[in-house]
């Protein structure tokens, strides 16, 4: 799997979704964006529980200064 381009067709979906003219085609985007971002959660869970906290903790420390 591509989750790059996984999370671009998620992204994509979700924007498509907020312009949409119709109820029915903002639907369609939703539904859209909840399978992709079903196939990202099972691939990432088929990684592990612990390579998904790994890459959470580093994430958090990246976004929250160093208190040194």
């Amino acid at each position: 799997m591509d989750i790059n381009h996984e999370y671009a067709a998620h992204q994509s979906a979700l924007m498509q979704a907020s312009t949409a003219e119709s109820a029915d085609h903002r639907q369609h985007q939703l539904a859209k964006a909840s399978r992709i971002a079903g196939r990202i959660s099972a691939f990432q869970h088929e990684l592990g529980a612990a390579a998904a906290c790994a890459w959470n903790a580093a994430h958090l420390a990246a976004a929250v200064p160093s208190a040194r």
